[in-house]
């Protein structure tokens, strides 16, 4: 079995999407993570089972999404069709995650988070908890024994309920109640709307949350201040 390894510097990568659409949409929220330690990472994709005996001999780890993310986007490692699996286990959302490079781990997790290569392309899968084991992973190996900031930032625990409540309510009286009673007001016989009200209404609410199939306001990100390095929300630059 012969690995190649290489390495990879400190630097800051961005991690998960903003768009919450059923069809487009990814793992949110999009978020900065800024790594300050070197450490060496597989350049391909290892076979699980030759990965679980440098594990076992405690030779390398699985890596983390973070370490994945900032070693991608630095262009040193690589894949063909691969499904990759890393040690990052969620329910769905990246909530509460450290942004140093530590993997993403829950309580009672449903999901395992993976990228999957195609023709040389990453995306990152959620991948349920009792489905069978990908194939593949990817190694990282580490210069110091400690590593990852014991202080390190996250992201807030929850989304703002509040605020994508107010936002829901928003889509469905603009792009279902009222032109549901537009077009009643139009097309439908006398008095249609006065007797048929609520089912307007209800129309409106199940064609506003219809559309989140294909379309959703862009979600708060989140990034680390260059200088101050707090998490701040909602810059549109990230980088």
């Amino acid at each position: 079995m012969t690995i190649e390894w290489v390495s990879v510097t400190p630097g800051r990568a961005i991690v998960g999407s903003d768009n919450r659409s059923i069809l487009f949409g990814g793992v949110g929220p999009k978020h900065m993570i800024e790594i300050d330690y070197s450490y060496s990472i597989s350049k391909n994709p290892v076979a699980i089972t030759d990965a679980e005996k440098l594990i076992e001999d405690k030779e390398a780890k699985l890596c983390s999404e973070s370490e994945w993310e900032l070693a991608y986007q630095k262009g040193v490692i690589y894949g063909g069709q691969e499904l990759e699996k890393l040690s990052d286990r969620c329910n769905g959302n990246y909530w509460g995650k450290s942004l140093d490079g530590k993997p993403h781990w829950v309580d009672n997790w449903s999901f395992r988070i993976h990228k999957q290569w195609s023709s040389g392309k990453p995306e990152t899968k959620l991948i349920a908890r009792d489905s069978e084991e990908s194939k593949y992973t990817r190694l990282v190996r580490y210069q110091d024994d400690e590593y990852y900031n014991q202080n390190s930032k996250t992201l807030p625990k929850t989304r703002d309920i509040v605020g994508l409540l107010k936002e829901e309510f928003l889509i469905a009286l603009f792009i279902g109640i009222i032109p549901s009673f537009v077009w009643a007001y139009f097309n439908a016989s006398p008095g249609y709307i006065q007797s048929g009200w609520p089912g307007l209404v209800f129309g409106g609410i199940i064609l506003g949350l219809f559309s989140m199939i294909f379309w959703r306001p862009r979600t708060t990100s989140f990034r680390l201040g260059r200088t101050c390095g707090k998490v701040k929300a909602n810059e549109k630059k990230l980088l």
